[in-house]
């Protein structure tokens, strides 16, 4: 026996392997809980899984309201006050910053795998940052030469070219209630932006070209997450290369000469890149929202920003947009507020499926239960009929 066994005693004694069991335990169960995340953060059914877990459709959408008002207010200091008049070339500076912050993620080991490149071809990646570079381009062009209330009469073409879109690709129909519903929407919104429509020739073609894309991006954007492993991080981590490439390339046809020589202080400098942090938000939120949503609920989320904006100018900031546009911004938000409830009468039906599916096939497994409960409890084979039928259940 040892001196501090002896001057401990037995109490003392069990008092220590009492402390070392628990610290062991303690041990494992950290160990366990890491290798769970390890498992879950690096495959990527894992992260998906992670991703469906913690942002769902309401916190995602959420998300995507609050950067896109943060960003509205960036971008007008940078076109406004800092004088940036270069849409494509802002762009490029998001996607580069976007590109790089993942970059330290991956390097830190932060960044959600990418299924492997077999389950989903370089073409389709490739197509995916063509069109969100042209999506993206355009639209900020648009805005530079027509008015809000024209860009947002385009947008309202991008809802039907969505649901046809969609129908001929995956063959996905929309209910009467639901065309109804965006057709009030859409009409709201157009009497509320109805006030503000300026334009010119260049900027409406440019407006037109850019209601296709727009759409596409959207479509493809939601269905590579929902039918692929796709988490909104690693798919723009994959595509934001492609779609720098092609901001290189359109900036020359898009944007006025004179980036170069642009009055690049500290000031202005520091205020393009906060725009550019917004803008990595703004793109990460809006891939969770069509993650976790679909194209059809992203833009009325888009439109429902625009009324937002209009009646919170009107209630908190003195502005007066027309008695016109303020009914036709209700309009719009009691169509967006009906679009919602069917939205979440859909999802409790198929969550009841899903239930009445599940326990179908748990009465199915039962009579196998019984044809097993003559053998020894201790058999194999009973043993797996068990856990079969708590798997499904």
């Amino acid at each position: 026996m040892g001196v501090w066994e002896s001057i401990l005693g037995k109490a003392g004694r069990r008092f220590i392997k009492r402390k070392d069991i628990d610290a062991g335990e303690t041990g494992r169960a950290l160990e366990q809980l890491r290798s769970s995340f390890d498992s879950d953060f690096h495959t990527s059914e894992g992260a998906k899984h992670q991703q469906q877990r913690l942002c769902g459709p309401f916190v995602a959408m959420t998300f995507n309201f609050i950067v896109a008002v943060g960003i509205i207010m960036a971008n007008k200091v940078v076109m406004g006050k800092v004088g940036f008049n270069f849409p494509v070339a802002l762009s490029l500076i998001h996607y580069v910053t976007s590109w790089l912050l993942m970059a330290i993620f991956k390097a830190l080991s932060l960044l959600p795998a990418s299924p492997p490149s077999k389950a989903t071809p370089f073409s389709s990646l490739f197509l995916l940052g063509a069109v969100m570079s042209l999506a993206t381009g355009l639209a900020n062009v648009s805005l530079q030469h027509n008015s809000v209330g024209f860009y947002q009469m385009a947008k309202i073409a991008v809802t039907p070219t969505i649901v046809l879109a969609e129908f001929m690709l995956f063959n996905k129909k929309v209910s009467f209630h639901k065309v109804i519903t965006l057709a009030i929407v859409s009409i709201g919104v157009a009497v509320a932006t109805v006030s503000d429509l300026e334009f010119n020739f260049f900027g409406a073609c440019v407006a037109v070209a850019w209601i296709v894309p727009g759409a596409i991006n959207k479509i493809l954007w939601s269905n590579m997450q929902q039918t692929g492993n796709w988490t909104a991080l690693a798919l723009m981590w994959k595509t934001s290369p492609i779609t720098i490439f092609f901001f290189v390339a359109l900036m020359p046809l898009l944007d006025p000469p004179g980036v170069l020589s642009f009055n690049w202080s500290w000031n202005n400098v520091a205020a393009i890149i906060i725009s550019a942090l917004f803008g990595f938000l703004l793109q990460w939120s809006g891939a969770l929202a069509l993650g976790a949503t679909s194209a059809t609920s992203h833009v009325v989320l888009g439109q429902f920003k625009t009324c937002v904006i209009m009646l919170g100018g009107y209630a908190f900031f003195n502005s007066d947009p027309g008695m016109v546009s303020l009914c036709g911004a209700v309009v719009a938000l009691s169509g967006m507020s009906f679009y919602t409830y069917l939205n979440l009468l859909k999802e409790s039906a198929a969550a009841s499926k899903k239930l009445l599916e599940s326990a179908a096939a748990s009465k199915k497994l039962l009579p196998k239960q019984n044809s097993f409960s003559l053998k020894p409890k201790s058999t194999m084979d009973d043993q797996q009929v068990g856990m079969d039928i708590v798997d499904s259940v």
